[in-house]
Protein backbone atom coordinates (compact mmCIF):
# COMPACT_ATOMS: atom_id res chain seq x y z
CA UNK A 1 0.00 0.00 0.00
CA UNK A 2 1.36 3.49 -0.78
CA UNK A 3 -0.71 6.32 -0.09
CA UNK A 4 1.69 9.15 -1.74
CA UNK A 5 -0.71 11.69 -2.62
CA UNK A 6 -3.85 10.76 -1.18
CA UNK A 7 -5.81 12.12 1.50
CA UNK A 8 -6.22 11.01 5.19
CA UNK A 9 -9.27 11.71 6.66
CA UNK A 10 -9.54 11.29 9.90
CA UNK A 11 -12.33 9.01 11.68
CA UNK A 12 -15.01 10.60 14.60
CA UNK A 13 -13.24 7.87 17.01
CA UNK A 14 -9.40 9.60 16.71
CA UNK A 15 -8.07 9.29 20.00
CA UNK A 16 -5.52 11.97 19.47
CA UNK A 17 -6.87 15.74 19.54
CA UNK A 18 -4.15 17.35 17.11
CA UNK A 19 -5.88 15.18 14.53
CA UNK A 20 -9.66 15.33 15.50
CA UNK A 21 -11.32 16.08 12.39
CA UNK A 22 -8.41 16.83 10.37
CA UNK A 23 -7.72 16.04 6.38
CA UNK A 24 -4.01 15.36 5.76
CA UNK A 25 -2.36 14.93 2.18
CA UNK A 26 0.12 12.75 1.68
CA UNK A 27 3.55 13.76 0.66
CA UNK A 28 5.74 10.30 0.95
CA UNK A 29 4.57 6.99 1.93
CA UNK A 30 6.83 4.13 2.09
CA UNK A 31 7.54 1.16 4.18
CA UNK A 32 10.23 3.48 5.97
CA UNK A 33 7.12 5.68 7.55
CA UNK A 34 5.20 8.24 6.20
CA UNK A 35 4.93 12.04 6.40
CA UNK A 36 1.89 14.50 5.30
CA UNK A 37 0.50 18.08 6.07
CA UNK A 38 -2.34 18.87 7.58
CA UNK A 39 -4.34 20.97 5.48
CA UNK A 40 -7.96 22.03 7.10
CA UNK A 41 -6.62 23.43 10.39
CA UNK A 42 -5.11 27.11 9.86
CA UNK A 43 -3.69 28.63 13.06
CA UNK A 44 -5.49 31.42 14.84
CA UNK A 45 -2.30 33.56 15.68
CA UNK A 46 -0.65 33.67 12.13
CA UNK A 47 -0.59 34.56 8.84
CA UNK A 48 1.67 34.00 6.15
CA UNK A 49 2.29 38.12 6.03
CA UNK A 50 3.38 37.91 9.54
CA UNK A 51 5.20 35.42 9.00
CA UNK A 52 7.49 36.35 6.12
CA UNK A 53 8.35 40.07 8.17
CA UNK A 54 9.46 37.73 10.91
CA UNK A 55 11.87 36.22 8.53
CA UNK A 56 12.80 39.45 6.82
CA UNK A 57 10.78 39.09 3.84
CA UNK A 58 8.89 41.97 1.90
CA UNK A 59 5.95 41.04 0.84
CA UNK A 60 3.95 42.19 -2.24
CA UNK A 61 0.36 43.08 -1.66
CA UNK A 62 -0.59 39.64 -3.85
CA UNK A 63 0.59 38.01 -0.70
CA UNK A 64 -2.83 39.71 0.97
CA UNK A 65 -4.05 37.88 4.27
CA UNK A 66 -3.39 33.85 3.66
CA UNK A 67 -3.44 31.87 6.38
CA UNK A 68 -0.71 29.71 7.90
CA UNK A 69 -1.96 26.06 8.40
CA UNK A 70 -0.92 23.53 11.04
CA UNK A 71 0.44 20.72 9.49
CA UNK A 72 1.21 18.29 12.02
CA UNK A 73 2.88 18.17 15.43
CA UNK A 74 6.15 16.82 13.90
CA UNK A 75 8.84 19.84 13.59
CA UNK A 76 6.42 22.45 14.29
CA UNK A 77 8.91 25.14 13.81
CA UNK A 78 9.57 24.18 10.44
CA UNK A 79 7.70 25.64 7.29
CA UNK A 80 6.56 23.62 4.12
CA UNK A 81 4.51 24.98 1.08
CA UNK A 82 2.20 22.64 -0.16
CA UNK A 83 1.56 23.66 -4.02
CA UNK A 84 0.58 22.88 -7.78
CA UNK A 85 3.04 21.46 -9.67
CA UNK A 86 3.31 24.58 -12.22
CA UNK A 87 6.19 25.83 -9.62
CA UNK A 88 9.59 24.41 -8.88
CA UNK A 89 11.57 25.55 -6.13
CA UNK A 90 15.51 26.35 -7.64
CA UNK A 91 16.56 24.42 -4.67
CA UNK A 92 14.56 21.05 -3.66
CA UNK A 93 11.02 20.28 -4.37
CA UNK A 94 9.40 17.24 -4.33
CA UNK A 95 6.69 15.97 -6.50
CA UNK A 96 4.08 14.17 -4.66
CA UNK A 97 1.97 13.17 -7.64
CA UNK A 98 0.49 14.69 -10.82
CA UNK A 99 -1.18 17.71 -9.47
CA UNK A 100 0.68 18.37 -6.11
CA UNK A 101 4.47 19.26 -4.67
CA UNK A 102 6.14 20.25 -1.97
CA UNK A 103 8.66 22.60 -0.69
CA UNK A 104 10.49 23.26 2.08
CA UNK A 105 12.89 25.57 1.34
CA UNK A 106 13.14 29.51 2.05
CA UNK A 107 13.29 30.23 -1.52
CA UNK A 108 9.56 29.60 -2.42
CA UNK A 109 8.41 32.00 0.49
CA UNK A 110 10.89 34.83 -1.42
CA UNK A 111 8.73 33.74 -4.78
CA UNK A 112 5.44 34.44 -3.18
CA UNK A 113 6.42 36.93 -1.30
CA UNK A 114 7.62 38.71 -5.31
CA UNK A 115 4.47 37.19 -6.80
CA UNK A 116 6.40 34.34 -8.82
CA UNK A 117 5.65 31.51 -6.19
CA UNK A 118 3.46 29.03 -7.60
CA UNK A 119 -0.11 29.90 -8.59
CA UNK A 120 -1.65 27.66 -5.94
CA UNK A 121 0.06 27.38 -2.32
CA UNK A 122 -0.92 26.03 1.06
CA UNK A 123 1.76 27.69 3.77
CA UNK A 124 2.22 24.89 7.12
CA UNK A 125 4.15 24.74 9.92
CA UNK A 126 4.96 21.46 11.14
CA UNK A 127 3.95 17.70 9.75
CA UNK A 128 2.24 14.77 10.59
CA UNK A 129 4.81 11.74 10.46
CA UNK A 130 4.33 8.14 11.17
CA UNK A 131 7.22 5.53 11.72
CA UNK A 132 7.46 2.13 9.86
CA UNK A 133 3.87 0.24 10.27
CA UNK A 134 2.71 2.63 12.19
CA UNK A 135 -0.08 4.65 9.63
CA UNK A 136 -0.89 0.92 8.60
CA UNK A 137 -2.35 0.08 12.29
CA UNK A 138 -3.77 3.43 12.97
CA UNK A 139 -5.79 2.71 9.34
CA UNK A 140 -6.70 -1.02 10.85
CA UNK A 141 -7.83 0.03 14.20
CA UNK A 142 -9.89 2.42 11.99
CA UNK A 143 -7.89 5.83 12.31
CA UNK A 144 -8.42 6.68 9.19
CA UNK A 145 -10.22 7.23 5.60
CA UNK A 146 -8.11 7.21 2.83
CA UNK A 147 -9.35 8.87 -1.30
CA UNK A 148 -7.59 10.28 -3.80
CA UNK A 149 -6.41 13.58 -3.49
CA UNK A 150 -9.01 16.20 -5.16
CA UNK A 151 -7.36 19.63 -6.57
CA UNK A 152 -10.27 21.80 -5.77
CA UNK A 153 -10.75 20.38 -2.16
CA UNK A 154 -7.11 21.34 -1.10
CA UNK A 155 -6.52 24.38 -2.49
CA UNK A 156 -10.52 25.91 -3.07
CA UNK A 157 -12.72 24.60 -0.41
CA UNK A 158 -12.86 26.39 2.14
CA UNK A 159 -10.66 25.03 5.55
CA UNK A 160 -14.39 24.55 8.47
CA UNK A 161 -15.44 22.47 5.31
CA UNK A 162 -12.86 20.38 3.82
CA UNK A 163 -13.54 17.60 6.23
CA UNK A 164 -17.14 17.17 5.40
CA UNK A 165 -16.04 17.11 1.49
CA UNK A 166 -13.78 14.92 1.97
CA UNK A 167 -16.27 11.93 3.28
CA UNK A 168 -18.31 13.71 -0.01
CA UNK A 169 -16.02 13.04 -2.24
CA UNK A 170 -16.14 9.02 -0.89
CA UNK A 171 -19.81 9.42 -0.68
CA UNK A 172 -19.95 9.22 3.03
CA UNK A 173 -22.15 11.06 5.57
CA UNK A 174 -20.53 12.23 8.55
CA UNK A 175 -23.76 10.98 10.43
CA UNK A 176 -22.79 7.43 9.04
CA UNK A 177 -19.70 6.71 10.61
CA UNK A 178 -18.70 5.05 13.80
CA UNK A 179 -15.74 5.75 16.06
CA UNK A 180 -15.56 2.03 16.82
CA UNK A 181 -13.23 -0.31 14.96
CA UNK A 182 -15.03 -3.43 13.26
CA UNK A 183 -13.53 -6.66 12.82
CA UNK A 184 -14.75 -9.78 11.16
Amino acid sequence: MNLTGKLLIAMPGMGDPRFAHSVVLMCAHSPDGAMGLIINKPTQDLRMRDLLEQLSIQASQQIGNRPVHFGGPVEHGRGFVLHDRGYTSAISSLDVNDDFAMTATLDILEDLARGNGPERALLALGYAGWGPGQLEAELAENGWLTCDADFKLVFDTPDPAKWEAALAHLGVSPLMLSPEAGHA
